[in-house]
């Protein structure tokens, strides 16, 4: 997501106010739970009693009627980190801030806390230069947290090797960063200029490579039409370097799915390349495909494993993060950045529904303050993968998505 529009998006105060005044109740009660995480690596009680609120998918998209129920699980206000103002002198300790992205690994939840840290890893207004990432039980219980210097804003996670990973720094000056067995390895991009001028993001291991979007490209200067969209990284432990190339490139060639270029061939000119993820065997399209969004130009691009063949869909919306339904009972579970929380979203579901957070102010035409009129908060939405329309999930609470995870 652009870095204006997150800062914004934290401006809009009063659906803050509003979020924080209907889960009033549930904070009591979280933050006597939660109170004991800190920044202990040990697990703690977190298992949250919140007020819950039933949410009935539109079925123009495909989903099921069936009640959704939304609970809060985690409240950042209640974990701690210490850090070191500019990175230097005595330490200070605060609350963990932005729940991004969120990822599983062996039956846990991994979460990245950005804690006010910028897209170029600007320190932020209290002095803060590390995001935190955190590791859940899946009732929100904290296991085990670690700091890392930078934004996290792209994860992923490889059940092969037992691997975390996050990039910081979205915009440029970017890094990637390996959790495994409880270690934290820093590994630098090689070539350290990486060739689309910009950052990384969200991280997918898709038959055995690691796929890393090229995030805002063109941002330490004039990007060419022909850079990479997409990274396959390799890493090398003993010199802790992720040496990457490209998969398909921001002008690459693919078929339009739906009008107006429905079976046609077009020329992509991606501005935005942003999350990512694997298409599960369950959905009714796309079934294991990787998939791309370009958050800003509103499509995702679809390819196979030679990055090549691909196919470009228009949504109606933008979107951040999508999560298939891969059972009719699991959790999804949602990241809050606007309430800090970590929320899951229970009920019947039907199998092949893709779920995503709905981003109106990562529109190319959403103004540089943003919730405002015609560009709401962010939501929880459906897309059908055939006509690329976005569909609302209505909920009788408020649970603002940007992160999501769906475990069956």
């Amino acid at each position: 997501m652009p870095c204006f529009t997150r800062i914004a998006y934290k401006q809009f105060v009063i659906i803050f106010s509003l979020r924080t005044a209907a889960w009033l109740g549930a904070t009591v009660v979280a933050a006597s739970l939660l109170g004991t995480a800190g920044c202990s690596s040990s697990s703690s009680s977190s298992s949250s009693s919140s007020s819950s609120a039933s949410a009935r998918p539109s079925s123009s998209a495909g989903t099921s009627d069936s009640a959704l129920t939304v609970k809060q699980i985690v409240l950042a206000a209640t974990l701690k980190h210490s850090y070191q103002p500019g990175g230097k002198g005595a330490a200070r300790t605060e609350s963990l801030t932005q729940p991004d992205d969120i990822v599983t690994l062996g039956g846990n939840l991994y979460v990245g806390f950005q804690n006010g840290v910028g897209s170029m890893g600007e320190a932020s207004a209290s002095g803060n230069l590390d995001s935190t990432l955190v590791e859940f039980t899946p009732a929100g219980s904290v296991v085990k947290q670690w700091d890392v210097t930078g934004k996290i804003d792209g994860m992923g996670a490889d059940s092969a090797t037992g691997q975390v990973f996050a990039t910081v720094n979205e915009d440029s000056k970017s890094s990637l960063y390996t959790v495994s067995g409880g270690t934290v390895t820093r590994y630098t991009y090689t070539p350290s200029s990486l060739p689309h001028l910009g950052g990384t993001d969200a991280v997918a291991v898709y038959n055995g490579k690691i796929l890393i979007s090229a995030s805002a490209p063109g941002t330490s200067g004039k990007a060419p039409a022909s850079a990479p969209a997409m990274f396959a990284v390799t890493l090398n432990a003993g010199a802790k370097t992720a040496a990457v190339a490209p998969f398909f490139a921001d002008n690459a060639t693919a078929t339009g799915v739906n009008a107006p270029n429905a079976g046609k061939t077009v020329a992509l000119a991606l501005t935005d390349p942003d999350s990512n993820g694997v298409v599960p065997s369950s959905s009714p399209k796309f079934a294991g495909d990787f998939m791309l969004n370009s958050q800003g130009d509103q499509e995702l691009i679809f390819s196979g494993a030679s990055g090549q063949n691909l196919q470009v869909l228009k949504i109606s919306n933008p979107v951040d993060d999508t999560a298939w339904a891969t059972s009719a009972s699991g959790s999804l579970y949602a990241t809050d950045s606007t309430s800090d929380t970590v929320d899951t979203i229970t009920g019947s579901f039907t199998p092949g529904t893709a779920y995503t957070a709905v981003t109106p102010c990562n529109a190319s035409s959403a103004p540089s303050t943003c919730p405002a009129p015609g560009y709401p908060a962010n939501s929880l939405g459906t897309i059908n993968l055939k006509t690329g329309a976005v569909g609302k999930v209505t909920l009788n609470g408020l649970v603002v998505p940007k992160g999501l995870i769906f475990v069956p």
